[in-house]
């Protein structure tokens, strides 16, 4: 981002061909008028009065940035979990549009949003109908920037659209010096646990690369991520098989789960004998995350200090709770 005074240009990098600019945006205020010297760019007036936010973390960052009453529509409202904001899906202020890969357009368009903030993926930067309204449509691929602070620091921009910069920048100055201060507890540390995340979804398990912001904080946590030869951002698909492979005498196993009752270790058992070969299986070293009872996908992303914290507890429990613990995590039972 640079801020030119009349108006910001913010160039997005294209993350999956980082040689191209995926977008570049120009925010320029409603009470101005539009320079006559504009670069090339989508022109945004801002703050943004009527937007809609297709998912819960953004949703979440606006609440906590004091911006969220300029939300008038989201999509996937089932996951989010913020009481305020799920108090005004429910009142109707925030108007349910769907889900984010079948956003309802002919709704969308009548809250006659001045923006849409939806998640980027590769191959789809048209959105199809979505991109022929007109609206200015503002892809977000943070997700997959290469560390945690360089996602949280996404904030910085979405503070921006909104007319609160100075709100933004000051929720991550705290944010990066909580993190590096916790990283700074941990880095000494004289083991460093081998660390195996998630679950096998339909035919293939996803495991976070190296420089991708769980791979990161696995790292900065004071433990060893054993896909780190995948040298790229995201998560890597592989086969269950290829997983136990690589990551069968990892000493942690995180995971996250959705159900009514939490998951157990017989339950994995039973779900798929390939989670009993592992060694934290076998150890009863496996902690879970239950998302439909948590706020954990809401945080994670712009509070990666909070996260951090959580996994150095994990994986080193002889140092207590660093630096805080939320207790997004718990021990998973027999």
């Amino acid at each position: 981002m640079v801020d030119y005074g009349d108006f910001v240009k913010a160039d997005f990098r294209n993350p999956w061909d980082t040689t191209k600019t995926l977008q570049t945006f120009l925010l320029v205020p409603h009470d101005s008028e539009i320079p006559a010297d504009l670069p090339k760019g989508t022109v945004v007036r801002t703050p943004l009065r009527r937007s809609v936010v297709y998912t819960s973390l953004h949703n979440s960052l606006l609440e906590e940035l004091g911006a969220s009453e300029a939300v008038v529509g989201a999509c996937d409202t089932k996951y989010i979990r913020k009481p305020s904001i799920r108090k005004r899906i429910e009142a109707g202020t925030i108007a349910d549009c769907g889900t984010s890969m079948a956003p309802n357009l002919e709704k969308i368009l009548q809250l006659n949003p001045d923006a849409i903030l939806l998640s980027a993926f590769e191959n789809s930067n048209d959105h199809n109908k979505v991109a022929q309204t007109g609206i200015p449509i503002i892809d977000c691929p943070d997700y997959m920037e290469s560390s945690p602070l360089a996602r949280a620091e996404w904030m910085k921009f979405f503070g921006r659209l909104y007319g609160k910069g100075n709100v933004a920048d000051s929720i991550f100055e705290a944010t990066e010096k909580a993190y590096l201060e916790t990283k700074a507890l941990i880095k000494d540390v004289k083991s460093r646990p081998v660390v195996l995340t998630d679950l096998i979804y339909g035919q293939s398990w996803g495991v976070p690369a190296a420089n991708s912001t769980t791979g990161v904080l696995i790292e900065d946590a004071g433990g060893v991520n054993p896909f780190n030869t995948f040298k790229t951002s995201g998560s890597v698909q592989l086969s269950p098989e290829e997983v136990l492979f690589t990551a069968k005498d990892a000493d942690v196993w995180i995971l996250k789960y959705s159900q009514d009752l939490p998951v157990t270790i017989s339950q994995l058992a039973k779900d798929n004998p390939i989670y009993s070969k592992f060694k934290a299986y076998s150890d009863g070293n496996i902690y879970g995350c239950d998302t439909q009872g948590s706020t954990y996908f809401e945080d994670a992303a712009f509070h990666p200090h909070w996260i951090l914290a959580e996994y150095a507890a994990m994986f080193h429990p002889e140092l207590g709770e660093v630096a805080g613990n939320h207790h997004y995590y718990k021990k998973i039972k027999q």
